[in-house]
């Protein structure tokens, strides 16, 4: 469906002090540590400052890693309204076939709501344990790894807690999580494409995974902030929003009140609770921040692992731009806030033309990794370098699949294939050639350094993937059917 827009509000108008949201931009520009990507503000309801950092887009979904997790609990919500689900029934319940097999007292007095709130009763992550205990049936390990506490009385971030209760809404509805959101949620919120990971049992992930747009956060956001109404219309219980933003379970694991960061104030159903109201977080940077107090809705997507660092910016420069009242008499900074906005880009790898003398050199070169592998790209054995009257390509060869990406010559190269990605780099000197990827649909961006006097190349991600760290990969997956 075609989604309407947000409505539009000018910053003054809605007292929103354009200097702020400057001073924001400043600072997240100028953070080495922050890769920014885009972000949305809403005050009263209004869109009042929007922008993406180019090569990002505001169509391209973007991977929101445990962000997904907001979108899970507000399944779980729609399908206790429904009828389907019980918070308060035991975990198990909705496993009959696990009953054999789980038979740890702790693990079987578990309720839907202690996985809704990250409080199994086990003290660290289980994500590997229980892959390791089942490879085929990721509830069934879970369950089978004994919790070190009474549920409800432990609080630790674990991602097979949400996909257990993602695994219930999913048997319980019989669908998808998308499928199961797109009528109740997702189309009358006016939220197009999204696209979510699956498992090898053909499952949505739920802690993970989902690929949306900045627009799709904010509008999340804007739901919970107006408690599930959506235009008059009521999307979510009566409730709900309250419930699942309210800190169900301590956090701050004995860290001085003084001390605490915006991860040891609560947490919530799949929401944190923050210094200023609440939020679903990502890795590496994907904010929805509900902040009740303010009238606001403030929606980022980044490439940083300095997360705190990311919210302080928030805090000590949105947050004092959000004013009580319109602001008049500020028609030219809104219109240069506007003016910026639309030309956020991210600047492009440095780099020099191929050089004349050396450029036959170059074209039809063939690398091999250093040190006969890539760290996290073990299947990465190849990477080749041709140029033609177009300018010149990198091709880099991952477990047989060939994945040519053609350099800018100034500036960034985009295209859709072999990858969503956008590429720019040169030459640093006659021998070497540094490029840059940048994965348009996911926070992720690789630097490949080839060197002529050795024949071999390195390839490094600035940030990490969390999920398969393949290239190919790198995109939101498309299902057929």
């Amino acid at each position: 469906m075609s989604a309407r827009p947000l409505p539009l509000g000018s910053p003054s108008a809605q007292g929103v002090d354009a200097s702020g949201v400057h001073a924001f931009l400043d600072a997240v520009e100028a953070a080495p540590d922050i890769e920014p990507h885009s972000v949305m503000v809403v005050r009263h309801g209004r869109l009042v400052a929007s922008g993406w950092w180019a090569p990002y887009t505001a169509a391209r979904p973007h991977l929101l890693y445990s962000l997904s997790k907001s979108f899970t609990a507000t399944a779980a919500g729609l399908a206790a309204a429904e009828g389907l689900l019980d918070l308060d029934a035991p975990v198990i319940s909705y496993f009959p076939e696990f009953a054999a097999d789980v038979t740890d007292p702790r693990s079987r007095a578990m309720l839907v709501r202690h996985v809704a709130s990250m409080a199994s009763g086990h003290r660290t992550e289980t994500l590997e344990r229980a892959r390791a205990a089942d490879r085929e049936e990721l509830v069934r390990g879970f369950l089978r790894i004994p919790p070190d506490g009474d549920p409800g009385t432990v609080f630790a971030y674990n991602q097979p807690t949400t996909y257990t209760l993602a695994a219930i809404v999913q048997r319980v509805t019989g669908q998808p999580l998308s499928a199961y959101l797109r009528p109740r949620l997702l189309d009358p919120l006016g939220i197009g494409e999204i696209a979510w990971l699956r498992d090898r049992a053909g499952r949505e992930l739920g802690f993970s995974g989902l690929h949306a747009t900045t627009d799709a956060i904010a509008r999340l956001g804007e739901l919970y902030l107006r408690d599930g109404v959506w235009e008059g219309r009521r999307l979510l219980p009566g409730g709900w929003a309250a419930e699942a933003s309210r800190a169900h379970i301590d956090t701050a694991d004995g860290t001085p009140e003084g001390a605490l960061s915006d991860w040891q104030l609560g947490y919530g159903l799949q929401f944190w609770r923050s210094r200023h109201g609440y939020r679903g977080d990502g890795a590496y940077g994907q904010f929805c921040l509900v902040l009740p107090e303010q009238d606001a809705v403030v929606a980022t997507t980044a490439a940083t692992v300095e997360m705190q660092r990311l919210l302080d910016l928030v805090w000590t420069h949105l947050l004092p731009a959000f004013r009580p009242g319109p602001l008049p008499g500020r028609t030219d900074e809104d219109a240069a806030l506007r003016e910026r906005l639309a030309r956020l880009a991210l600047p492009p790898a440095e780099g020099r033309p191929a050089p004349p003398d050396r450029a036959p050199e170059w074209s039809g070169a063939v690398f091999t990794p250093r040190g006969g592998r890539c760290a996290g790209l073990p299947k990465l054995t190849e990477a080749g370098v041709t140029a033609d009257a177009d300018g010149w390509t990198l091709t880099l060869t991952e477990d047989g699949h060939r994945l040519p990406f053609r350099i800018g010559r100034t500036g960034w190269r985009e295209a859709d294939e072999p990858l969503p990605a956008a590429v720019s780099g040169g030459w640093a000197d006659a021998g070497a050639l540094a490029v840059d990827i940048v994965f348009l649909e996911t926070p992720h961006r690789l630097t490949v350094t080839c060197s002529l006097p050795d024949g071999t190349f390195t390839a490094s991600w600035r940030t990490p993937p969390l999920h398969a760290p393949g290239l190919r990969a790198m995109r939101a997956p498309r299902y057929s059917g």
